[in-house]
């Protein structure tokens, strides 16, 4: 799908919903990074900008990408408001064309799923590429359908954190996969329900 087509469809799924004042960080993210030394991160999909504003209030340096320009927008101004301006850039950018330029502790893609066409594993190779040594690519995907997805097809296969592993397809002399597994938690949907919910789990460190 060409790029204007991704960009309309998903400000048109950032329009229809009210801008969040305090949006909140996802669960994996906090579980994994709480001990790590704040650093430099890259926030990719940054959505509502729940991880980088958190991220940022810890002390971290947060680029924030996303191919939707309300969502940039919104964290923006939200960033502003809330005195983390010097600790958030929230930058426009289409992953399928242009990879963010920087050197990174720390690289999130949570949930950077789509039902439109994107290559993941490319995206998700430079990503690793772009870390420090000793820097953690952090990939978390849904590994189950919550009551209140946008998708509920029941033949709907969502691959392993290992078969994510594969397809980046990185050198185990400078990359070692840290974690890869499933865990469960109960999840809040936007109308305020609850469900159990499997995220697939990935952490790929560089080595060097």
């Amino acid at each position: 799908m060409p790029t204007t087509d991704a960009a309309t469809f998903w400000n048109g799924v950032y329009s229809s919903r009210p801008a969040a004042t305090t949006p909140n960080p996802n669960a994996r993210l906090t579980e994994v990074v709480t001990n790590l030394p704040a650093g430099e991160a890259l926030d990719l999909g940054c959505g509502t900008g729940g991880d980088a504003l958190w991220l940022a209030g810890r002390g971290w340096r947060v680029t924030a990408a996303d191919i939707s320009t309300v969502a940039v927008e919104r964290l923006t101004t939200l960033a502003a408001t809330l005195g983390l301006a010097d600790r958030v850039t929230a930058v426009q950018c289409d992953l399928s064309s242009l990879f963010p330029h920087g050197q990174f502790d720390l690289v999130s893609a949570h949930y950077l799923q789509t039902p439109l066409g994107l290559d993941r594993a490319t995206i998700l190779r430079a990503a690793a590429h772009a870390l420090r040594p000793q820097g953690r690519l952090l990939v978390v995907d849904h590994g189950s359908i919550a009551p209140w997805s946008w998708n509920q097809d029941p033949e709907l296969r969502f691959p392993s954190p290992r078969e994510v592993a594969a397809d980046i397809d990185l050198d185990p002399a400078t990359w070692t996969v840290d974690r890869a597994d499933a865990p469960r938690r109960i999840a809040t949907g936007p109308d305020g329900s609850t469900a159990e919910v499997t995220d697939h789990v990935l952490i790929i460190r560089r080595m060097s």
